[in-house]
């Protein structure tokens, strides 16, 4: 422990600015240290703040992780809320700060600057943006406003309308229609959750519709309508569409807060967040950068990015108060961007790389996509997870996974997030020692299936075509029942040839052994089966089809 008589400058309280600012303290009783909040509450927990909007989380104070008094009376802190830092001078190693409610300027000296100053919602300059019932969600003071138009209906109807279906929108949509509204979600982009796979989230989509979510994807917002009072009306789309609500929020992304850091001669780095070391140190030393506006290791290139998260922000705030406060710390961890987020029914999760993360960085991967159930399927309430695994295809090095499904999703992401840290493979994943009884999990696990399955294909013992793969020129089976293709029929094939698979060693001769052949099934067992019979009995090249008819409907669709 150090007993230097330092002083450490934190901007920002949240996640990463507390998180310094009590483990500073922790390692150095002595220091001064001065944490500046430009907003009211220095500590809150952000990801919670949809919860309580839709009464899920009914007691506001639950909300508030470290008051004010808290932090000075427990770790001795100098808490300053509606005290904004305005400008660095690194010369003369000082902060000049605006004190937001008379608007006074002074001058901080300081020893260390642990810059977290998080990143602002997007707000796009179209007409109508500022108009009373449009609101984004950045604090307590957004998420109360938003609560009281909710609860009181002072704004008229029960309609409300979200613009973005990342992760903050789809929360929003989910507790609004908790609260009674009749809710739209609108989305730029041909899916919500953009850093998923199309294929992914197709069960998010199902789930927003059995909802009554009215869901418009691939059309933008252009402007919002407003009424002779100034109050919202609905929105317009890029395409004209009109919807109708008294509620808007932007859920449309964020962005860094970096002018502070610019203005200060800090260099940013690719992806507009301010760069940093293992140690968290910007370029000048002595200032520290944690949270949405700093750059992090990303795991699966190796390159620093900006990944706008609580959970890295904590940990990045741990180790800069640490290091500024004693000279040392371990250094920080690769990030994964492992993400989690419930819609309604529905659970999706993420980690590492996507397909489409991993095509636009040029990086080769191999995937597989398994649908299993997330605990033993003959213990009630059993439900299917789809899990999608992408490796090296050379090492067989794990480089991301996502999965969708009504329970146990969260598990299996974490699984193999803690896997990809410790550079597993494919086959370290088939040897997992994972707990196992009926209600919780199956023998195999839904990480051990997607793994048998990448090795598989790996190892030359059972290819996989992917889901939206073009059929035309194959020779398709289908070996489900007669009853099941009547029900689900196959997507996007109208020639295929249908042996269910108990009949196929007697049926051979229906088929050409030479021509290339895809299998499928209901979500891809049935098909491996078939898949080895087929090849042990001098068929030339038989794929599988990836997630059976399943898959393949949510991925051509």
């Amino acid at each position: 422990m150090s007993f230097s008589p330092l002083k450490i400058i934190i901007v920002g309280g949240v996640a990463g600015g507390a998180s310094a600012a009590t483990r500073a303290r922790r390692c150095n009783e002595h220091a001064e240290i001065i944490l500046l909040e430009k907003d009211e509450f220095v500590s809150f927990a952000n990801c919670g703040m949809p919860y309580h909007i839709g009464g899920e989380i009914p007691e506001r104070g639950k909300l508030l992780v470290a008051t004010k008094e808290l932090l000075e009376r427990r770790f001795k802190l100098d808490v300053r809320t509606r005290s904004e830092a305005v400008q660095i001078d690194r010369k003369s190693k000082e902060v000049i700060v605006r004190q937001l409610i008379d608007g006074h300027e002074y001058r901080l000296a300081y020893d260390k600057l642990i810059l977290s100053p998080g990143a602002a919602p997007f707000v796009p300059n179209i007409e109508g943006v500022h108009a009373e019932g449009v609101y984004t969600l950045r604090n307590i003071a957004d998420m109360d406003r938003i609560r009281d138009a909710v609860e009181t209906g002072a704004l008229g109807t029960k309609e409300a309308i979200v613009i973005g279906g990342g992760f903050i929108g789809l929360e929003m949509v989910e507790q609004l229609v908790a609260r009674g509204f009749t809710t739209s979600l609108a989305e730029l982009l041909p899916q919500v959750l953009p850093p998923m796979d199309p294929e992914m989230v197709v069960p998010l989509h199902d789930e927003l519709r059995h909802q009554g979510v009215q869901l418009t994807l691939g059309d933008g917002i252009k402007k919002i309508a407003v009424d002779s009072a100034g109050h919202v009306t609905g929105v317009e789309l890029q395409s004209g569409k009109v919807l109708p609500g008294s509620v808007v929020i932007l859920g449309m992304g964020v962005r860094p807060n970096t002018k502070l850091a610019v203005d200060a001669g800090l260099t940013l780095g690719k992806t507009g967040g301010i760069a940093t070391n293992s140690s968290l140190q910007t370029n000048d030393p002595d200032i520290y950068a944690v949270g949405d506006a700093c750059e992090y290791v990303y795991a699966p290139t190796g390159e620093q990015m900006r990944i706008a998260l609580a959970g890295p922000a904590n940990r990045a705030g741990r180790l800069a108060g640490e290091h500024a406060a004693t000279g040392q710390c371990f250094p920080t961890a690769p990030v994964m961007g492992t993400a989690v987020v419930r819609v309604f029914e529905q659970t999706a999760a993420m980690t590492g790389l996507s397909a489409k993360a991993a095509s636009r960085s040029g990086i080769k991967f191999r995937s597989v996509t398994i649908i299993a159930g997330q605990h033993a399927g003959y213990f009630p309430g059993a439900s299917p997870i789809t899990l999608k695994l992408l490796y090296c295809p050379e090492s067989g090095r794990v480089l991301g996974a996502q999965a969708t499904g009504k329970d146990g999703v969260d598990k299996r992401i974490d699984v193999i997030a803690t896997a990809m840290a410790f550079k597993a493979t494919i086959r370290d994943l088939t040897g997992l020692d994972l707990s196992y009884a009926p209600p919780y999990g199956s023998a195999k696990d839904p990480v051990h299936q997607a793994a048998f399955t990448a090795c598989n294909q790996m190892d030359g013992l059972g290819d996989v075509l992917d889901a939206d793969a073009d059929l035309s020129g194959y020779q398709v089976i289908d070996v489900r029942t007669a009853a099941e293709i009547a029900k689900a029929p196959l997507t996007g094939c109208d020639s295929f040839v249908a042996i269910p698979v108990d009949e196929l060693r007697l049926r051979l001769q229906e088929l050409d052994s030479s021509r290339p052949t895809v299998v499928s099934c209901g979500v891809g067992i049935r098909g491996h089966v078939a898949q080895q019979i087929l090849v042990q009995h001098g068929f030339t090249k038989v794929v599988n089809l990836s997630g059976g008819a399943t898959l393949r409907r949510r991925a051509v669709q």
